[in-house]
């Protein structure tokens, strides 16, 4: 190496090691204690920086949208625990526990986000804790791995790729009596949509009840399905052996995060397709540190939020919203309440576009091309969709001046 190169990084190494205060309390890392000190100047705007648009969001929790802003405290627990090292597995273990018995469940476990969850829920029910299928996994001809998963036609949408993944087939079905019929020595896992409900025949019950029937596990995903809060619970005690839920959405932990829940000969098995692991499919889906206590720390703060206080908060801010439209002519506003999905009050502003001159997908355009730019829901030519729970406080005003003027 270069002598002068080494000479160069003698120099600067002394010059760090001349700052470390001599001093320093008995157990304090003196180079913590140098890091604090080179710490100068406030954080550049990088979203400015790079010429990224940034918005309010008055749409909601979308993951293209970066999904929602994580609470002050998740914040923190992700700064402070970036400062030293542990070992994954144990940190999972003891995340896992702590979660388990917030949610009511046997075991957890942190994973990259609720798509993740599935396939390694998926992987953990196929190979059990047997590490030789682990590395086999989605390669399953040739081997006495299960490979088909049946769920309702309405309830195969795009995310059951996530199931795809571990090399299993997707098999549909619509009425009780076919999903009996399909069950066969290949079945290894029944799945259940929540958000698609409501466009199934069967019901959860019925569907946990036909799985035990015939010793058939069962997963439920629930990505976008609290609040309300119970759900993170009602669906073990339910009956489901595995549920799956996003982080980064209402919970507000990190949107790159989610949680694999259920029973714990289910969770043991998929952790051995997740990192620190890598021979096996989940090798990609990587959770660090940070994110697994941030994850931990969110779903902590959300159990213990007021609620009813944050719901009101969200429905006195759409009402304001509509208010300062509701003068406009033909415009009519309603709050509505999806039954599934995204549980939040969601105002629908609805006009005759010829007479008010605008059409709801120029609304939206104006919105997004102002300043501050502004995201919404839905838009149609006589439509738009707004939601306030990914507003911080005082953007309600923000959004309805901007609104109005738009709409003007």
């Amino acid at each position: 190496m270069d002598k002068h190169y080494l000479q160069m990084k003698r120099r600067s190494l002394l010059k760090l090691l001349s700052v470390l205060p001599i001093g320093s309390a008995v157990g304090q890392p003196l180079w913590r204690d140098a890091i604090e000190q080179h710490r100068v100047g406030s954080p550049k705007n990088l979203f400015q920086e790079l010429g990224v648009r940034t918005f309010i969001n008055a749409a909601g929790t979308y993951t293209a949208m970066t999904g929602s802003l994580m609470r002050p405290e998740v914040l923190e627990t992700i700064n402070s625990s970036s400062t030293t090292f542990c070992m994954l597995d144990e940190l999972q273990d003891k995340v896992g526990e702590r979660i388990a018995n917030l949610v009511k469940a046997e075991s957890a476990v942190v994973t990259s986000g609720c798509f993740s969850a599935m396939t390694l829920g998926l992987a953990g029910i196929l190979t059990g804790m047997d590490e030789k299928k682990v590395e086999q996994l989605p390669h399953l001809d040739g081997t006495d791995m299960k490979s088909e998963v049946i769920c309702q036609k309405g309830h195969n949408i795009v995310y059951s790729h996530a199931l795809r993944n571990t090399g299993c087939k997707i098999v549909q079905i619509e009425t009780a009596e076919e999903l009996r019929k399909a069950i066969n020595p290949k079945t290894a896992m029944l799945f259940f949509l929540h958000i698609q409900s409501d466009q199934g025949l069967i019901m959860h019950e019925e569907w946990v009840s036909i799985a035990r029937e015939f010793d058939i596990p069962t997963m439920i995903d629930i990505a976008a399905d609290v609040p309300p809060v119970s759900n993170l619970w009602k669906f073990h005690e339910m009956g489901f052996d595995l549920v799956c839920v996003s982080g980064g959405k209402a919970i507000r932990g990190p949107q790159s995060a989610g949680l694999l829940m259920g029973k714990k000969k289910f969770i043991d098995a998929a952790r051995l397709s997740m990192p620190p692991r890598g021979f096996n499919i989940g090798r990609g889906m990587k959770v660090n540190k940070e994110e697994i206590l941030g994850m931990y720390m969110a779903l902590e703060k959300f159990i213990q939020a007021d609620h009813d206080a944050e719901w009101q908060q969200q429905e006195e801010s759409v009402k304001k919203i509509a208010v300062a439209v509701q003068s406009l002519p033909t415009v009519s506003t309603e709050i509505v309440v999806p039954p599934l999905g995204n549980i939040t009050p969601t105002l629908h502003i609805k006009w005759n576009p010829d007479q008010l001159g605008v059409k709801g997908v120029e609304v939206q355009e104006k919105l997004r091309a102002g300043n501050p730019s502004i995201e919404i829901g839905s838009a149609t030519d006589d439509e738009i969709t707004i939601t306030s729970w990914m507003l911080q406080p005082g953007q309600d005003l923000v959004v309805a001046a901007h609104l109005k003027a738009a709409m003007s």
